[in-house]
């Protein structure tokens, strides 16, 4: 069994996104905890399932984020169910989780699920858009999510999901003063290795998706925060 609280660092692959062979296995030999995938929109089990199998030949962690119920797949070491907390829709809260269990819960090694509490920030983005996310949320809305995360709903995980965009470190500095036992993720805009070591100040995992994409090395050195102190 894996356990986040020993992470640092992760890459987030999106399945409906083309990556080469030679870029993958520098990924998961990179050193980086584990690779996630996941992603908003065009998630199919096909692809899925095509993206794990070529993960697989490393050692790395290798996690499904579920996006949609049909693409799920035995075969994760690990699989995140995102509940968006500040969406204004219930769907995104407990909606589809409950569909899901209604029709797969007998199956269910609930050992290698866990619930993230996300909070998305980035109004521009498409899960903003997709969740309904309330994002006009101040330093004092995401110390509260925080501890509800933790004090309420003892969720392992609470994600602050800027997508595409690199958040306000203050902010993530407020929410991480509020949990002890809840893991603290941090997700959007990472570019630098600079901007990964300032996240992971407070974070006790960064995630590096988008710049893996646009500029492969930069995506790597990212991996060299996991040496700084937290």
């Amino acid at each position: 069994m894996y356990d986040v609280r020993e992470w640092r660092h992760v890459f987030k692959l999106d399945p409906n996104k083309e990556i080469s062979d030679e870029a993958l296995e520098s990924l998961c030999e990179s050193g980086t905890d584990a690779i996630i995938i996941g992603g908003t929109d065009g998630i199919t089990l096909d692809n899925v399932l095509n993206l794990m199998a070529r993960v697989r030949r490393y050692t790395v962690p290798c996690i499904l984020e579920v996006s949609t119920i049909d693409s799920v797949s035995p075969g994760f070491d690990l699989y995140f169910i995102p509940t968006v907390l500040n969406s204004s829709d219930t769907k995104w809260i407990t909606g589809l989780h409950h569909e899901a269990v209604k029709e797969y819960g007998e199956l269910m090694d609930w050992d290698e699920f866990l619930i993230q509490g996300y909070c998305v920030l980035n109004e521009d983005c498409k899960a903003a858009k997709l969740t309904s996310a309330k994002t006009n949320l101040s330093e004092e809305d995401i110390a509260a999510y925080a501890l509800m995360a933790e004090k309420m709903f003892h969720l392992p995980i609470f994600y602050m999901e800027y997508s595409g965009s690199y958040g306000d470190p203050s902010f993530v500095k407020a929410a991480k003063s509020q949990l002890n036992e809840t893991v603290l993720f941090y997700g959007g805009g990472i570019e630098t290795v600079e901007q990964a070591e300032e996240m992971g100040r407070y974070a006790d995992v960064i995630v590096v998706g988008n710049v893996i994409y646009k500029d492969l090395s930069a995506a790597l050195n990212t991996v060299e925060m996991k040496k700084s102190k937290h």
